[in-house]
Parts: C-alpha cells; sequence; structure tokens
C-alpha cells in the first residue's frame, strides 16, 4: 500500500503505507526530540552572534534571515515540517499549527496522536502525508452534538469523544445514533476518529 497523501481540495482516494503502529508517547517523544533540535541550534546561532564571535556583516545576515523567517507563516517555499496531529491541526515541529482538512482527516481516520509530514510547495500548496500511526483501540458509543456549542461528540464508557463534524456529515450520522470511534491505546485524548454510523431504527423505518 502507498503512504496516504491529500492535496487540499483533492476528492482522490486517500491510500496508506503499511506501517508498525506507535504508542502516544512514542509520537510525542519523537516531535519532541525535533522541536529540541530545532531550539537548540537557533540558541547556538544567538549564542553565536551575541557573544561576539560572528562578524557584524554575518550578523546582520543572521537577523535578517531569522526576520525572512517570521514573516514566512504564509509564504513558505518547498518546507518539509513533521509535527503530531491533535483532533483538528497539525503541530509542527517548529511550533506552529497547521490545520488539517476535515475531508482528509475523516477519510484517513487521523487519530490524536498520529505523525504527520507536511510539504508545502514553492506554489503555496499543501500536501500532508500520514508517517506514523498510533495505536488504536475501537469503542462503541452514542453520537451527541452539543446544544451551546454544536460540536459533535461520541460519548463512550462515561467519555465524550469530539469528532470532525466533516466525518459526521460523510457517514449521514445524527444525534443519539450508535457511532463506533478509533481513540489512542494508551494515551489520553479529546478527540476520537468516527469510523462508522448505525442509525437508529427508527431512523430506518421513517419511525
Amino acid at each position: 500500500m502507498k503512504e496516504r497523501d491529500e492535496e487540499i481540495e483533492s476528492t482522490e482516494d486517500v491510500q496508506e503505507e503499511e506501517v508498525v503502529p506507535m504508542s502516544g508517547h512514542d509520537t510525542k517523544l519523537a516531535l519532541a526530540m525535533r522541536v529540541i533540535a530545532s531550539m537548540k541550534e537557533q540558541l547556538e546561532n544567538l549564542e553565536h552572534v551575541l557573544s561576539g564571535r560572528a562578524e557584524s556583516d554575518n550578523a546582520e545576515r543572521y537577523l535578517a534571515h531569522r526576520a525572512s523567517s517570521e514573516e514566512g507563516t504564509t509564504g513558505f517555499s518547498d518546507r518539509v515540517i513533521d509535527g503530531v496531529f491533535d483532533g483538528e491541526h497539525m503541530i509542527g515541529e517548529d511550533g506552529r499549527k497547521y490545520l488539517v482538512p476535515p475531508n482528509y482527516a475523516s477519510k484517513s481516520k487521523l487519530v490524536e496522536g498520529d505523525l504527520l509530514r507536511l510539504n508545502v510547495s514553492d506554489s503555496g500548496k499543501f500536501i500532508f502525508k500520514q508517517k506514523g500511526p498510533i495505536e488504536r483501540n475501537r469503542m462503541m458509543g452514542t453520537l451527541v452534538q452539543d446544544e451551546v456549542s454544536s460540536d459533535w461528540k461520541v460519548v463512550c464508557e462515561g467519555h465524550a469523544y469530539r469528532v470532525l463534524a466533516a466525518a459526521v456529515s460523510f457517514h449521514h450520522g445524527g444525534i443519539g445514533d450508535d457511532a463506533v470511534v478509533l481513540v489512542p491505546k494508551d494515551a489520553p485524548s479529546r478527540w476520537g476518529a468516527l469510523e462508522n454510523v448505525i442509525k437508529r431504527a427508527e431512523d430506518e423505518w421513517g419511525g
């Protein structure tokens, strides 16, 4: 199988590469190590500048580079960023949040804690790939909708897992339906991936 690959507004089926699931702890540790390495490199560069070991022209070039990097939140050019899915966004190794297209997250059944990779082309197109799924548990619950926020949730064993509205729409879910969700096996989570919906009998028979 091929790795999951999705472009914004793409309607192609999502396929995935067969990989060994990791624990929620492993995914968080992997991201933390990447963030620490990135921060360490930045701190070493700053220390080099502030200690006077850098020439003035080198310092100016470094500061200019940092400024352009900060301004590049919407002007990426052929970048690759790894991160962890939080239920709606990818938390990148650079500490930023990147919205994952809900249709892609729903079709791919992404679970909170999955490792993702974001490729940003020179034309600004965002392409997400799932790099490391965490270990999952499958649970059965009841689909409900928050009266205040309108958020969709699946209540399983006393815990309410948020699910994407796009997934509810795809499965034609309704309040009170039975629902199957995927959740991290060994890590707490606020989100679940909606896998299937079983309609209420009265809905099926028009009751």
